[in-house]
């Protein structure tokens, strides 16, 4: 169940849930009023009252709404992170790890709870706490290709990690357009699409010590 179920499943006044619970469904209510307002239009009083709870119990879990923010953002870093992980493990077919690699940012971008926004779109990335956030998750996930590119081809770590940040920027960049375009393209195709892309380049470095795929 994610965080947004959670809060819509606990939402009336009055019910006594476990901490975990209660954290979950205050972080559900939270990204609701944060994507849907931005950090600085939403109110504590409007993650309160979307969650059912008095102000002084969400203050209990978060002491104020930077605190409440960023507990979001690292929530979907990591889940974006473990996406790409996913995706690289995924399967040994290198043509069919980059398009789940790409379509690991696409699915990221369609989740209905809009959570992407906090990470790729949102209006406080002045502050250091929150660019150091999305710096590290950007990092972290070209890290990630650029270890599988490293192994495949026998590049150097640093030619490895400007092709995999190469890779990472262009599926996170091209899968917010897709969305926002509300393009008829469906999905899947726009995977392929941009595998096709993406693999007429990768694809000319031959595999490290065979005769290449």
């Amino acid at each position: 169940m994610s965080a947004i179920e959670q809060t819509e499943a606990a939402r009336p006044r009055g019910t006594r849930l476990p901490r975990r619970a209660r954290r979950n469904q205050l972080l559900g209510a939270a990204q609701e009023v944060f994507v849907a307002q931005g950090y600085h239009a939403a109110a504590m009083d409007d993650i309160a009252e979307r969650a059912g709870v008095s102000k002084p119990v969400l203050y209990q879990h978060f002491p104020g709404k930077l605190d409440l923010y960023l507990a979001l953002l690292d929530q979907h870093c990591e889940a974006l992170l473990q996406s790409v992980r996913t995706a690289l493990a995924s399967t040994t077919d290198n043509k069919q790890r980059v398009a789940a690699t790409m379509d690991a940012y696409f699915a990221y971008v369609e989740d209905p709870g809009g959570a992407f926004r906090l990470v790729f779109e949102s209006d406080l990335t002045n502050e250091p706490a929150v660019r150091e956030r999305v710096d590290k998750v950007s990092l972290e996930c070209a890290e990630a290709i650029s270890e599988v590119i490293a192994e495949d081809t026998g590049l150097s770590k640093d030619e490895s990690m400007l092709l995999a940040v190469g890779l990472g920027g262009v599926s996170q960049v091209v899968a917010r357009y897709w969305l926002s375009s509300e393009s008829t393209v469906p999905r899947e195709t726009a995977v392929q699409l941009l595998t096709s892309l993406a693999w007429k380049g990768i694809a000319g470095f031959p595999l490290h010590g065979s005769e290449g795929q």
